[in-house]
């Protein structure tokens, strides 16, 4: 089977680096090449050993162009990425997007709708839907191991600099924005759409950079009949290393914590009767210890197999939808 031609756009995104790597060491992947719009930035690149040997493409035509080129990883900077996957999308490539999908929700809808008429593949670059421990725990809630989930819990803060603050801030909700929706996606995979979103926006760690959400909390309500349920998500951008991340489930039979899920060992269950090839009690189960990196190479593999057909995608594009949405609800971009 010939190899996948493949290229990048962008840099800037945290996880580009680890996005190139694995393209690069994919038997499967034939990368044609990286274009950064900002020349100085890839001046400095060429510094950076995680970026030796890239072919630097010096137009983004050469990669819109070039029929060849089936798929792009869109690795921009949050302000443009949007840009730049739409541009994608209209030259008909795949694109394995990172997160979030920009802040402009008709425009996303509309290059949605563009993929889905053109049968293009945008995959979201949430990277723990391919962890053991967040796979294992969305088998147990939808197998119903665990009951009626009531209460799901996350927390997923970091500490960061203040010059990425800075280049984060221009986004309305600050560190909520930039992270939350790796735990949106697990949260509305598990429980669908939120009825009510409910955001504590908040500036706690002095004047780094005035005005900064840096520590914030959100709660999502479920109103279904006849049982309800709710989450709580909660970010920060000053939480000491190594950081405490942690997701937890509650149900009436059951409940699953994940604590660190990165990196993760064990996932603690607690069931009050047999299910799942557990009996009733508490069970430390190990999963798979998995790197960044490991996760960054299982999205890739997915994001090829659907594009030779071999599977459907993990996520619709309905569900990228909805996590973006719910991502711009929480910071009060939209109602």
């Amino acid at each position: 089977m010939s190899p996948i031609r493949m290229a990048q756009i962008g840099t800037k995104h945290g996880h580009a680096a680890g996005k190139l790597s694995s393209m690069q060491r994919h038997p499967d992947v034939e990368l044609i090449g990286v274009y950064e719009p900002d020349v100085a930035h890839r001046r400095t690149l060429q510094h950076d050993a995680r970026w030796q040997g890239v072919t630097w493409l010096d137009e983004m035509e050469r990669i819109l162009d070039d029929g060849s080129i089936v798929a792009v990883a869109s690795e921009g900077l949050n302000v443009e990425s949007l840009a730049h996957t739409e541009a994608l999308v209209r030259a008909g490539k795949h694109v394995w997007y990172d997160k979030p999908a920009g802040e402009d929700w008709p425009r996303w809808q509309a290059v949605v709708e563009d993929a889905r008429e053109r049968e293009l593949v945008i995959q979201m670059g949430f990277m723990f839907r391919y962890h053991d421990g967040f796979r294992r725990i969305a088998e147990w809630v939808q197998t119903e191991s665990l009951g009626h989930v009531f209460a799901v819990r996350a927390h997923m803060s970091t500490q960061i600099t203040p010059a990425q603050r800075e280049v984060i801030g221009v986004h309305r909700g600050g560190i909520y924005y930039d992270l939350s929706g790796h735990m949106l996606d697990q949260i509305v995979w598990l429980l669908g759409r939120p009825d009510r979103v409910s955001p504590f926006m908040r500036h706690d760690d002095g004047d780094i950079v005035p005005g900064f959400v840096d520590n914030a909390l959100v709660v999502y309500e479920y109103d279904r009949q006849p049982r309800g349920a709710m989450a709580f998500v909660d970010i920060a951008a000053m939480e000491p290393s190594p950081m405490a991340r942690r997701f937890e489930v509650y149900g009436t039979l059951g409940s699953a914590i994940l604590e660190p899920f990165e990196p993760a060992e064990q996932i603690r269950l607690c069931l009050q009767e047999a299910s799942a090839g557990f009996s009733a009690g508490v069970h430390m189960v190990p999963i798979v210890r998995q790197s960044r990196q490991d996760l960054y190479d299982l999205e890739l593999a997915a994001f090829l197999s659907v594009l030779r057909g071999e599977r459907p995608p993990d996520r619709t594009l309905d569900h990228e939808l909805l996590v973006q949405e719910t991502i711009l609800r929480s910071t009060g971009m939209l109602r």
